[in-house]
């Protein structure tokens, strides 16, 4: 039976469609006419006196970037303009009916809200409150008020389906419907859906750093998205999107996430991976060895302790920062030395190297070291010009003095001639002198502090055994030789990075082209602390959101393990945990829960959503057979799904099971850190590659490595199996390959 509101809906939707067109009418003759404008003062700029050209050029093509953001905000949410709306009244104001979408939109004579943006304030009222009195701040100020009702919208090629009343005691229909949509568009859906404890940390101050822990599927990365649009909305007044970056894992899924931001308004953020952002604001070329390549050989060796000296978990701590700290004082104490000569020109002395020192050390000890001397050597020209004229003033008085005298004192003219003579030469010959060398003094003077190489600098600390026990007296000698061992051949490996960037933020100083002033970061279990706290002292700023799940700490062997340190690191986070999953099925989180319960960790039970499907279903093989797969495949494909994967143990086993699918005619692709998401194939991933992704469907298939009861391996077990939305198919030689017990 339709709803009574039914037609009503419709015309209200009606009304929003044409005064969009309205809108998206009167935008295309503005950008006509503005062109025109622009055609026309190209044209005036043949004159010689072109400056109001030019002036009309600039003034038109904000005109014209203006009108075509308009058009091109309004085209993207035409189709589906709006999805909820509440029934409200402010406090001593009239009730409304506010309409809430992606984008804001006012009637330009009436200032009618026709929609108004999910980061508004208003707006906080739909996810966050309850139906009847209700408070919400803005800014400073907190706003009272009455929420009558809250509606939700099935809106699709701008035609209205379906709506429904929603309170926080219905079961949320529209949020079912979204879980049980396919992968490849979920994500982008979710702005309709965001749950009370997810919007509650989308909108956590924003002046401070936040930390999650979240369970797999309970949205991480959608806040962390989410909370970038409503950053650069609430202050994008104080911020540039080219100053926030976004640190993802792999460039994979920087292109999982690519439709994303765009349609949440967001533009020109940095979208980068920690190791391209260290090479970049560095300006070092590494040919880094492959991240995982560790990670595989504990993986295939089924190691489960790591040895005691674990040299990657070493550069990964703040004992390390420390070591280079040390390093970076006794550089800083070597300059120092070089100040020990005064600054002169000729026999004058301009400047005391002991003042220079002081200003080394102390006063403009907060700057990195080359800009310090950069700035002393701004002091020292300074200081040079200054005293050169009163040098030279000084200088000249004097000969006037001299040359007077002689003129006046002496009487025999051979003997006074020559006098003033020899005065007028010598005085000729010091001053252009002392003129040329006050114009080199200063960088005669600062030739001696030559640039530092960081490359070098850090390969020298690998490699030095006396450096190296001059500046880790806490190593035993065995250890010390350890390390030299294992540097002896030049490789860069990722833990290096932390401490190249750290000693060019120190020395160099980082460019303000990649001084980010916020931070976003996933997968932040899969970093380091000194990682952070590089990037900390780099950036100069402690504005992160970072996100992630310990459970899912397939690098714990060089990456965090607990979130106490990180803590103590941030003093000023906030820190949220959130254990429901939006992702998966019933079903299939009571068989990633057995692997949790199994974990170190001892993190709490995920808690899935209310959504039932099909129970994970075993299939028993002895060896990996390419016909039961492609049965398997195809009968899922018969369900619904097209976002199908096989996920492997290891790349080596992903590559071969590749190879032999291709072989078999069964349409397979591997995915690299490279690979673009496709949809029209067999997608085979690696456990570790998976992370961070989700599937429609998952074949989770093990033979000659099986999963054995390590931390690594329940790991990448858990994050396996929590990657399948829908279905999930365990193929191998028995349910103890998947550390699950037999029936």
């Amino acid at each position: 039976m339709q709803h009574p509101d039914f037609p009503k809906e419709v015309e209200r939707l009606t009304y929003t469609k044409e005064y969009m067109d309205e809108l998206l009418e009167a935008s295309q003759r503005d950008l006509r006419a503005v062109q025109e404008k622009i055609k026309e003062s190209m044209a005036n700029l043949e004159y010689i006196d072109s400056s109001d050209s030019y002036i009309n050029i600039l003034t038109n093509s904000r005109f014209f970037e203006l009108a075509l953001n308009q058009k091109e905000s309004l085209e993207a949410v035409r189709k589906k303009p709006y999805f909820a709306r509440i029934h409200f009244q402010r406090t001593g104001e009239n009730q409304e009916l506010l309409y809430i979408g992606k984008t804001s939109l006012f009637h330009n004579e009436t200032f009618e809200p026709i929609i108004v943006d999910w980061r508004s304030p208003v707006a906080n009222v739909y996810y966050d409150g309850r139906l009847g009195d209700i408070t919400y701040p803005v800014r400073d100020e907190v706003f009272t008020g009455h929420l009558f009702s809250k509606r939700q919208y099935k809106i699709e090629d701008g035609e209205l389906l379906s709506f429904q009343d929603v309170d926080l005691t219905t079961n949320d229909d529209l949020l079912q419907e979204a879980l049980t949509g396919k992968a490849d568009v979920r994500l982008t859906e979710i702005v309709a859906t965001i749950q009370k404890e997810q919007n509650e940390i989308i909108r956590a101050h924003l002046k401070q750093p936040i930390l999650v822990q979240g369970a797999a599927g309970s949205g991480k990365t959608t806040i962390a998205l989410h909370r970038i649009s409503y950053f650069l909305y609430t202050m994008g007044e104080h911020f540039n999107p080219e100053q926030l970056m976004i640190l993802a894992p792999n460039k994979l899924f920087i292109d999982y996430i690519g439709d994303v931001l765009p349609e949440l308004g967001v533009e020109r953020i940095c979208q980068t991976t920690y190791a391209e952002y260290v090479q970049n604001a560095t300006g070092l070329k590494l040919k880094l060895q492959n991240s995982n390549d560790q990670l595989e050989t504990i993986v295939e060796e089924g190691i489960d302790v790591l040895p005691a000296f674990n040299i990657p978990q070493i550069k990964g701590s703040l004992f390390f920062k420390e070591l280079l700290d040390r390093y970076i004082k006794r550089v800083e104490q070597e300059l120092a030395e070089l100040f020990d000569e005064d600054v002169f020109i000729e026999k004058y002395r301009i400047m005391r190297g002991s003042h220079l020192k002081r200003l080394f050390l102390e006063e403009f000890a907060y700057m990195p070291i080359e800009k310090r001397i950069e700035r002393i050597k701004k002091v020292v020209q300074t200081e040079v010009k200054r005293k050169a004229k009163s040098v030279l003033s000084s200088l000249n008085a004097r000969y006037e003095e001299m040359i007077g005298k002689a003129l006046s004192g002496l009487r025999d003219p051979d003997k006074r001639r020559a006098t003033v003579v020899k005065f007028i030469d010598e005085r000729d010959e010091r001053i252009p002198k002392i003129q040329a060398e006050s114009k080199s003094a200063a960088s005669l003077y600062m030739k001696r502090f030559e640039k530092v190489k960081i490359k070098q600098l850090y390969r020298k600390l690998l490699t030095d055994r006396f450096l190296l026990q001059e500046l880790s007296p806490e190593w035993t000698l065995e250890q010390q030789e350890r390390f030299l061992q294992a540097h002896l051949k030049e490789k860069w490996v990722l833990e290096d990075l932390a401490a190249l960037y750290y000693l060019h933020a120190k020395i160099k100083g980082i460019s303000d082209q990649w001084k980010m002033r916020v931070v976003f970061i996933d997968e932040v279990q899969d970093y380091s602390l000194f990682q952070l706290a590089a990037l900390q002292e780099g950036l100069e700023t402690d504005m992160f959101t970072m996100v992630g799940d310990l459970a899912q700490g397939i690098h714990g062997y060089r990456s965090l393990t607990e979130w106490e340190s990180v803590l103590k690191l941030f003093p000023r986070a906030n820190y949220f945990t959130l254990q429901k999953s939006y992702r998966t099925t019933i079903e299939i989180m009571n068989v990633a829960n057995k692997i949790l319960s199994k974990m170190d960790e001892n993190l709490p039970l995920v808690e899935p959503v209310v959504r039932h499907g099909q129970e994970p279903t075993f299939v028993q093989s002895e060896k990996f057979d390419t016909a039961a797969i492609s049965t398997l495949y195809e009968s899922i494909k018969q369900h619904g799904h097209q976002s199908i994967a096989l996920i492997c143990k290891t790349t080596s086993e992903a590559e071969h099971y590749t190879k032999l699918l291709v072989e078999a005619e069964v349409p397979a692709e591997m995915l690299s850190e490279e690979s673009a998401l496709g949809r029209s194939k067999l997608l085979v991933v690696p456990s570790h590659l998976a992370k961070g992704l989700e599937f429609d469907a998952v074949i989770l298939a093990a033979f000659d490595l099986p999963y054995f009861d390590t931390t690594i391996d329940r790991k990448l077990l858990y994050v396996a199996l929590t990657r399948a939305m829908h279905e999930l198919y365990l193929v191998g030689p028995s349910l103890e390959t998947f550390l699950l017990e037999g029936k």
